[in-house]
């Protein structure tokens, strides 16, 4: 039997992860003497900047060693007679499930933590250096990404991963008549029998989907049907809404266990990327970066670093298209007050209320709560905050008065 493990590169660790996973734009010295336009434009280069935290060397290592166990089932005994059953059921509508499942997981976080971006460049650096000349028995997708349907319709996603097989494979698995004639039985029994032979891992974005849809569960059962008839790795990605969707009952539990994280923490990390993305300033001048920018930043992000990227963007956007000469806080003040009003219930800065009108900042005095209390922000719900209550041993009272007004009776 063919390996097909040997596409693989070398698992990358240590500094040569964090570099290959690292993407820097260039920043031209000379760009403060370009016209505005020019300058607004250079200006797009901080959203282009992707700095690897721990998060993004835990999915790179997940999503490797799931690609490596999802192409040595491929080489097994086990895999043909898989085949075989799929082509069966494609006929009789009866198979039998002979290889199992090699592994579904998920990765949940909170929106804007860069999730996606830590999926995509971790696929990236792994696809960019596979071996794709090894003249195997089929051609190999290592990873095909798809988005949950927001119906969480079975048949969509289905007929989804089949348009992004043709459009990788250049075949013609999928055309009209498959669409009308097809039942999604036998659409699942024909990208069961495709996954074996040709996908490593299948990856499903925006699986948050399934919580709010009553087609949740059929989603989730299509999935583990296809992983128990193809052997291939399924990785779900969302945000924390999916969590008590899963946690809702043991067989689902079981086949989504994985990664969760949360907003950045007020460490040497976040001041990194801080630093980092201060060294693109397209002003005129160039700010100095000190504590006061970092706990500002922090306290009106919360640690979400597409609100950090968001608002020092702005921030230069508003200061060259004003004439001024530099950021400063007072600037940054009106890219928060202005460009990202609509997210304010979300990250709720520690500003003291009496003087919010005059836009008086107020640094917070528990900086290291900060993380802790936007997620309950976020979630807003009360079994939450209960279970959070319980595995920080923090007073369940206390906690919910972050979330909402609590009124205690004496009795």
């Amino acid at each position: 039997m063919d390996d097909y493990t040997k596409i693989l590169p070398k698992m990358l660790s240590g500094d040569g992860l964090v570099k290959a996973l690292s993407v820097v734009p260039k920043y031209d010295e000379n760009s403060k003497n370009m016209d505005i336009g020019e300058r607004l434009i250079a200006l797009s280069n901080l959203y282009d900047i992707y700095i690897p935290s721990k998060m993004s060397i835990e999915i790179y290592n997940k999503l490797y060693l799931s690609l490596y166990h999802s192409l040595k089932k491929k080489s097994s005994k086990l895999a043909s007679q898989q085949r075989y059953e799929n082509y069966k059921r494609f006929l009789t509508g009866n198979s039998n499930s002979i290889i199992g499942g090699s592994d579904s997981f998920t990765i949940i976080g909170s929106s804007g933590i860069g999730k996606s971006t830590a999926v995509n460049r971790a696929v990236d650096v792994i696809v960019e250096n596979c071996k794709f000349d090894c003249n195997l028995f089929s051609d190999i997708i290592p990873f095909v990404t798809v988005q949950c349907p927001f119906d969480s319709s079975v048949k969509g996603l289905a007929i989804e991963i089949l348009m992004k097989i043709n459009s990788m494979l250049k075949t013609q698995y999928l055309n009209g008549k498959i669409i009308d004639k097809c039942t999604t039985d036998a659409l699942i029994s024909q990208i069961s029998t495709i996954a074996i032979n040709n996908i490593g891992v299948l990856i499903i974005d925006e699986i948050q989907n399934v919580a709010n849809s009553k087609n949740g569960k059929n989603i989730i059962g299509f999935l583990t049907q296809l992983i128990n008839n193809s052997g291939i790795s399924i990785c779900m990605v969302g945000t924390p809404e999916s969590v008590l969707f899963f946690e809702g009952a043991e067989h689902l539990a079981r086949r989504t266990m994985g990664l969760k994280y949360t907003t950045l923490s007020y460490d040497e990390y976040f001041k990194n990327i801080c630093n980092i993305l201060f060294r693109y300033q397209y002003t005129i001048k160039n700010a100095t970066i000190n504590e006061e920018f970092y706990k500002w930043i922090y306290d009106h992000s919360c640690g979400n670093i597409s609100i950090v990227i968001s608002l020092l963007h702005d921030a230069q956007e508003i200061a060259i298209m004003s004439g001024l000469s530099k950021i400063n806080i007072n600037i940054l003040n009106e890219a928060y007050q202005n460009r990202i009003e609509m997210y304010h219930k979300f990250i709720q800065p520690s500003i003291n209320k009496a003087d919010k009108k005059k836009n008086k900042h107020i640094v917070s005095d528990r900086t290291n709560n900060i993380t802790q209390d936007c997620v309950i922000k976020e979630f807003n719900n009360i079994e939450t905050i209960l279970k959070i209550s319980k595995e920080k041993n923090i007073d369940f009272i206390k906690l919910l008065k972050q979330s909402i007004i609590v009124e205690e009776i004496k009795i």
